[in-house]
């Protein structure tokens, strides 16, 4: 497991370039208006999306998961405790297909368990699929 932070940023190259530089390392995936870093020292999956227009720099906060049994458990937990706000099956957001479960916090923060099951997808197959949380994961949660 390792924790997400999904950041709104006015600039992603300026973004990049810095975050490259404070860990030492290159994004995993790069797209227009999108970066991630998945990073193991810290383990964190540091997701940036270009969003000028955001009131807040926050997007989102997340925890990764490598399998299914572990998704299937947290979601259980979760409905248990009636935290579910929305469960997604095979969804392409942010440039990969995955499995969520999403909850928000007492004042409207989004919060993702999710793994990814396909991290290249063919996007002409997930074609209006996407309910990607770049579009915010206050709204997505809802």
């Amino acid at each position: 497991m390792r924790l997400q932070l999904a950041l709104n940023v006015r600039d992603i190259d300026e973004a990049v370039d810095f975050y490259s530089k404070l860990f030492d390392s290159p994004p995993h995936k790069r797209k227009p208006g999108y970066a991630n870093f998945a990073l193991s020292q810290p383990p964190l999956k540091l997701v940036l999306f270009e969003n000028t227009g955001a009131s807040e720099r926050l997007n989102h906060l997340g925890v990764e998961v490598s399998d299914a049994e572990t998704l299937n458990d947290v979601t259980k937990r979760l409905e248990q405790a009636d935290l579910v706000a929305r469960v997604e099956r095979d969804q392409v957001c942010c440039h990969a297909a995955q499995d969520k479960v999403w909850s928000r916090e007492p004042q409207g923060l989004g919060w993702e368990w999710y793994r990814i099951t396909d991290d290249a997808p063919d996007a002409e197959q997930h074609l209006g699929q996407s309910s990607c949380c770049a579009e915010g994961a206050r709204e997505s949660c809802r």
